[in-house]
């Protein structure tokens, strides 16, 4: 549970400061001997400062707040609307929203002659196609017009692998290895019944790695 605690000086309110960290301040320009603004002013200068918000009858020192980075100036006599203005500003600084999930990456494609976005965790596999690259999802297949040796470089960092000049793979939606005559590996993709995927002699020996084989 939140605490909340009040001090009628800038010392006291060092005092309860070196006690527990803050997360934010409400302060006045008018106090006893030190106001409002040289406490905020030393309270900037701290590695991990609190948030400060001023609520005070003193307009002309609403320039000098910018400079110590004060999150909102309220004036006496406070309304609600602004003051609920200034705790949503609090709430955005003492605890950032979290990223929006439209973040992740995606993958522009042709389905039906329109683009279509798809997202990079829904890609079993992408063959090559003539100039095309054919992407392969568990429930369908799209055409994208970016080279196989591109998506290979966009999609690396993201756990796919080119097991062959023709294919790149998912590895997390890899089902199973078997190996064929001479040698030869043949990949099974999760969610693509009777879909075997060679391997490249050379690719082999990264592959396993890859897969921890």
């Amino acid at each position: 549970m939140d605490a909340i605690t009040e001090a009628s000086s800038a010392r006291e309110a060092v005092e309860r400061l070196m006690e527990a960290r803050a997360d934010v301040i409400f302060l006045d320009v008018s106090m006893p001997k030190t106001n409002g603004m040289q406490l905020a002013e030393a309270l900037h200068k701290l590695k991990n400062p609190p948030a400060v918000v001023f609520v005070t009858a003193y307009s002309e020192y609403a320039l000098e707040a910018f400079d110590v980075d004060a999150i909102d100036y309220l004036m006496k006599p406070v309304e609600t609307d602004r003051l609920n203005q200034a705790l949503d500003k609090v709430q955005s600084r003492v605890k950032p929203q979290p990223q929006s999930h439209s973040s992740v990456e995606r993958i522009p494609v042709v389905k039906s002659g329109r683009k279509v976005l798809v997202p990079i965790d829904q890609i079993r596999y992408i063959e090559a196609k003539d100039d095309y690259s054919c992407i392969y999802t568990d429930d369908d297949r799209y055409l994208s017009t970016i080279s196989l040796a591109k998506l290979e470089q966009k999609l690396a960092p993201h756990g796919f692998f080119r097991v062959h000049r023709g294919y790149i793979v998912n590895l997390e939606y890899v089902e199973d290895v078997e190996v064929v005559s001479s040698g030869i590996l043949q990949l099974g993709i999760n969610g693509i019944e009777g879909k075997k995927i060679s391997v490249s002699r050379r690719r082999v020996v990264a592959l396993k790695r890859a897969l921890g084989l």
